[in-house]
């Protein structure tokens, strides 16, 4: 019970990061940068000189790619998961995992590409790697049951027999 209502807590804060980030910066990537404002497009190409993340300035196309489907597809589902969260919505556990199936699958891709390309550096990699953690804890969130205790000396109403 304290580890679900920890882990909806930390969910709850990366998702909240993530609902804000992901349209601010990620959006950088694929609209036209006359969409965002100068201390935005500033910042975020100081983040790619600094770090020499030469995906965020080089644009490959896979990189592009998973960023439609980080804006269009987990961005949606960070938003509900917010919701769900707040509210106690039992399908969180459903969207968590959905969420966390596609950003681990967005993941393994740009890390093997840092770690393989003679590009990609060790600080650039650690900086990824916490989003990869994250879509390992909304997998295993998503696959918990709900309770951890079975009751199998009980059946359903429906398969009780009825009393003359």
């Amino acid at each position: 019970m304290f580890l679900q209502k920890l882990t909806n807590g930390l969910l709850f804060i990366y998702f909240l990061f993530i609902s804000i980030v992901a349209p601010l910066f990620d959006g950088q990537t694929i609209l036209p940068i006359e969409f965002f404002p100068k201390v935005l497009v500033d910042l975020k190409s100081s983040y790619a000189q600094e770090n020499n993340d030469y995906l965020i300035s080089d644009k490959p196309h896979f990189f592009v790619g998973l960023v439609w489907v980080e804006l269009l597809l987990q961005w949606p589902l960070c938003i509900a998961n917010l919701y769900g969260i707040v509210n106690k919505k039992s399908w969180v556990k459903k969207t968590c995992l959905i969420y966390g199936v596609s950003t681990a699958t967005g993941m393994v891709a740009i890390l093997s590409e840092l770690i393989r390309s003679e590009k990609g550096s060790s600080r650039v990699v650690n900086i990824y790697a916490p989003f990869m953690a994250f879509a390992i804890v909304c997998i295993l969130n998503g696959l918990t049951t709900k309770s951890s205790t079975v009751n199998l000396t009980t059946r359903p109403a429906s398969a009780r027999k009825k009393r003359a």
